[in-house]
C-alpha cells in the first residue's frame, strides 16, 4: 500500500518523504514476517502477496529512480526484466498445466537483498545530499551479479521442470 506514496514521492522530488517510507515499509515486512513465523500466523495468501508486494515495491522504486535517471537504465532493464521472465515462466506452467513450485533460492534471497540495499543507497544520498561513491558501484555490481544469477537457475530449474511435459 506503501507503493503509490514512495513513486508519487520520488517524482516529486520528496526524496526524504520516498526514503523515509521506503524504510517504514521495509521495516514493516520485516516486523510481519516475523510474527507470522513466531506466532505461526503464516498462510498461503500470505506466502505469496508477501514476495509479489516486494516486488512491486522494488519493480516501482527501480523503475521511478531509472525514468529520473538516478539508476542506471540498463539496471533497470536488468532488474525488471529477471521479474518479468519469472512471471511469464509461472504462467507458461499454469498453461502447460505443470504447475512449478515458486522457492526463492540463497541466490535470490541475496539478490533481493542487494537490490533493497542499493535501492536505499540511493535514496538515502538523494535525500541528504551525499555521494554514494564507491558504494553504489559495489551494490550495483552485486545486484548485476546476483540477479543474472538467480535468473539463470530459475531458467535452468524451469527448464528441467517443463521437459518432462509429454507431446500429445
Amino acid at each position: 500500500m506503501l507503493v503509490p506514496i514512495i513513486v508519487w514521492a520520488i517524482v516529486s522530488s520528496q526524496m526524504e518523504v520516498a526514503f523515509a517510507v521506503f524504510l517504514i515499509a521495509g521495516v514493516s515486512d520485516a516486523v510481519d514476517g516475523f510474527l507470522a513465523k513466531r506466532f505461526n500466523m503464516t498462510s498461503e495468501l500470505g506466502a505469496l502477496l508477501d514476495p509479489l508486494a516486494d516486488k512491486a515495491l522494488l519493480v516501482s522504486i527501480y523503475l521511478a529512480l531509472g525514468i529520473w535517471g538516478d539508476i542506471p537504465r540498463w539496471v533497470v532493464i536488468l532488474v525488471v526484466s529477471r521479474d518479468i521472465m519469472i512471471v511469464a515462466a509461472v504462467i507458461v506452467s499454469w498453461l502447460f498445466d505443470k504447475p512449478v513450485e515458486m522457492k526463492p533460492s540463497k541466490v535470490s534471497k541475496l539478490n533481493t537483498a542487494a537490490q533493497v540495499a542499493y535501492a536505499a543507497l540511493v535514496l538515502a544520498s538523494l535525500a541528504f545530499g551525499f555521494k554514494p561513491a564507491p558504494y553504489d558501484i559495489v551494490l550495483m555490481g552485486l545486484v548485476t551479479v546476483f540477479t543474472l544469477s538467480s535468473v539463470s537457475l530459475y531458467l535452468v530449474e524451469w527448464l528441467r521442470h517443463m521437459s518432462t511435459i509429454e507431446a500429445k
